[in-house]
């Protein structure tokens, strides 16, 4: 038996990618979409929010997996000669480029070209004066309950924030038995608020204030007798890595369930400051997390950019958006209503999205019916709200089939 060599190690090394630096380098084609001009604007919008949502799985997966291999001291190389600590190092510093790319897209093609055609984002400062008093009564009866300030101090530990949280980290001082404190909260942007506002507008336009600026720009009601001095967003990406041995849980639904909410408050891997943050404030984020600057990015411009969909959402600017696709069913279910007898006599491949997944419904629908269906053993990949097919599997259910989805 030969042994392995030197020679053979480098040539391992060159005919292989490393998996995680493959992965950005995918992201980064996501990104090039919203750099191109040849897509209509919304859906370069779309490809600018896809391409932060996907590295926010990056982080919650990959990287966490990486950061644990190397406080693991595990030392064992990839194929392509790197151990865990050297990939982190490159995927760092391809990251802080990525991220500053994506972000100089948003602030100097995607915004100006969205106020170009009608959709603006001002902060509550610039809002028109007709529409100001409106946002103030928003804030009161929509916002302003829901919001709780944590102080920062020895008897009020830095908070366990919840994984891609969008938070504020506040500056403040005031008196204090006659002397001058100073000291640091949080305030967490609520979850279940849009995270865009749209303020009505007059003119036609659509109009957009972000909801952190807006309890930014309210923070004086929330420290009462305190002296606001700045107050800049953060969030933190956390381990999502699920940890389950089928072979070990009595009960594997539970198990799920627990994990699942074990990701909200896992180990941090990132944090994300805005770029006007104080490096002094900037340190003290780290060390209450539990990280170090390699772990940080600075982002210029909107932090948790993925909640941006929401300009997209609805049916407005159908000329910034592609034609709007309809799949056709196939060929081989056009016209036939029983599609068990469609596919007794050939198999049948529908290619989706370019065959209508509608067959598919279709078919779940006769077999949750048909008496001579036993069983439905289904792999579903994701399902959305109010979906059919999971309604037409709990009929079937209902029905006394044995219906098995994983």
């Amino acid at each position: 038996m030969r042994k392995r060599g030197t020679k053979d190690v480098r040539d391992s090394e060159r005919r292989y990618f490393n998996r995680e630096l493959s992965w950005l380098e995918f992201n980064r084609r996501v990104l090039d979409e919203a750099f191109d001009a040849t897509n209509p604007l919304l859906e370069r919008v779309k490809f600018f929010c896809i391409f932060n949502s996907n590295l926010d799985e990056f982080f919650e997966v990959r990287v966490a997996g990486l950061m644990e291999a190397r406080q693991g001291g595990v030392r064992e190389r990839s194929v392509d000669g790197l151990d865990a600590s050297q990939t982190l190092g490159v995927i760092r510093e391809q990251v802080r480029t990525l991220v500053d790319e994506a972000y100089r897209c948003w602030r100097e093609i995607l915004v100006p070209e969205l106020s170009h055609h009608g959709i603006d984002f001002l902060s509550p400062e610039r809002v028109p004066a007709e529409t100001s008093e409106w946002l103030a009564t928003y804030y009161r009866e929509k916002v302003s309950p829901v919001l709780t300030p944590l102080a920062l101090d020895p008897a009020h530990p830095f908070p366990q924030l919840l994984n891609k949280s969008l938070n504020l980290i506040v500056r403040l001082h005031g008196q204090f038995r006659g002397q001058l404190r100073r000291s640091l909260a949080v305030v967490q942007v609520p979850r279940g608020l849009p995270r865009l506002v749209p303020v009505p507008s007059q003119d036609g336009r659509r109009t957009y204030v972000f909801l952190h600026q807006l309890i930014s720009h309210h923070l004086g009601d929330l420290f009462p007798g305190m002296t606001l001095e700045g107050c800049w967003s953060f969030r933190v990406t956390r381990n999502s890595e699920l940890y389950i041995d089928e072979e070990e849980v009595p009960n594997l639904l539970r198990a799920v369930e627990h994990e699942l909410d074990n990701r909200k408050r896992g180990s941090a891997v990132r944090l994300e400051v805005s770029a006007d943050c104080p490096a002094e404030v900037t340190s003290d984020l780290l060390e209450n997390i539990g990280l170090t600057g390699n772990e940080l990015y600075v982002i210029d411009g909107p932090v948790n950019p993925t909640r941006l969909m929401a300009i997209v959402e609805g049916d407005h600017s159908p000329e910034l958006r592609d034609p709007p696709f309809h799949a056709p069913v196939s060929p081989l279910l056009r016209g036939r209503e029983d599609l068990f007898s469609a596919i007794r006599e050939r198999d049948i491949l529908l290619h989706h999205p370019y065959d209508s997944f509608g067959s598919v419904v279709q078919f779940l629908e006769q077999a949750a019916e048909d008496p001579k269906v036993l069983a439905i053993k289904q792999t579903l990949y994701r399902t959305g709200k109010d979906s059919p097919i999971v309604e037409h599997l709990i009929q079937a259910a209902r029905n006394g089939k044995d219906v098995t989805v994983v």
